[in-house]
């Protein structure tokens, strides 16, 4: 077991190496820079010429990617030209709330998830399965945005029951348990929206897994012994079924990635995801690969945990 998590995350190194060039040298070709737009009438384009010598932004891409890899091997991602403070010490400032969102989300999606895939499976064929298997289509089919909006059209604008912005609210004391409250209840709503319409896969996934598992010879034989349908259940069909499930954590944490920042974006939540549309809008190029690297860097460890787990379920897959 420990070799095969020991050659996987050898193989992680090579991918983030890819992962970094692949950010820094799209980032470069990117149209513009921090100082486009800038020129205005008290603004002198040559000395614009002058401050994008002095950055080093005329150097070439790799003498950039060089000194870029260095500060972030170091925890240091440079400074942000727009927001005049250091990159890291921005991403703190969101990273918390983006990782509170991902935690809710999947709880709120296993705990929604579950429940209905074993529904769908034990009653596979009948108007329950259909009920449900109709959900699962409805939420593949619906647009993540068009559901965010719809959701923050009407529980936030329209009957008012959760804040349409913010992670908390203004001029409470941090550490208090009115500020916490206050956190729980901006998580709600934008959680609980993208847990909504990402649950398909998983409820999908494990209702294959139950109706496949019943088919087995393993529960043949245990029906054939005399056991009950109760005990058949849950110590053999259930129990096997959401063994894998576990295997799925890891893209669960990768799908939250790309949702994220769709619903803090709509609902105006600070975090990791609305601060890459802001640093791409702003041409802020430090933050931008900055916040695309994490990014990336989570999908990674995200399969590196899947993998792993679903290692130690099924150990036919582990590299001999």
């Amino acid at each position: 077991m420990w070799k095969f998590s020991v050659r996987r995350t050898l193989i992680m190194i090579p991918q983030l190496i890819l992962l970094s060039i692949i950010i820094f040298v799209l980032a470069q070709l990117m149209p513009g820079d921090a100082l486009s737009g800038q020129i205005g009438p008290d603004v002198d384009p040559a000395r614009l010429d002058e401050i994008r010598e002095e950055m080093g932004w005329n150097d070439p891409w790799y003498e950039q990617y060089g000194r870029w890899v260095g500060g972030v091997v170091k925890g240091d991602f440079g400074d942000s030209f727009r927001f005049k403070m250091p990159v890291s010490e921005l991403i703190g400032q969101r990273i918390m709330n983006t990782v509170w969102l991902s935690i809710v989300t999947l709880i709120l999606t296993y705990l929604i998830a579950i429940p209905l895939g074993i529904v769908s499976g034990r009653y596979n064929d009948t108007w329950k399965d259909q009920l449900v298997t109709g959900y699962t289509y409805v939420g593949f089919a619906t647009p993540l945005f068009i559901f965010a909006l719809v959701m923050l059209w009407l529980f936030g604008f329209k009957l008012g029951w959760f804040p349409t912005s913010g992670s908390v609210t203004p001029g409470l004391v941090s550490g208090t348990f009115e500020h916490f409250m206050s956190k729980v209840y901006h998580l709600i709503l934008p959680a609980f929206s993208m847990a909504l319409i990402t649950t398909y896969s998983t409820i999908q996934y494990l209702r294959n897994e139950i109706v496949d598992t019943k088919q087995k010879d393993f529960i043949i034989t245990a029906r054939a012994k005399g056991a009950s349908e109760k005990r058949v259940y849950n110590r053999h069909i259930l129990r096997n079924s959401l063994l894998p499930i576990a295997a799925f954590f890891g893209y669960e944490i990768t799908g939250l990635i790309g949702g994220s920042i769709f619903i803090e974006n709509i609902f105006g939540f600070p975090g990791m995801g609305q601060l890459l549309v802001e640093s791409i809008t702003l041409r802020d190029y430090s933050v931008l690969t900055a916040t695309t690297l994490l990014f990336g860097v989570a999908s990674i460890v995200g399969a590196l945990i899947s993998d792993i787990i679903l290692s130690i379920v099924d150990p036919r897959i582990r590299i001999k």
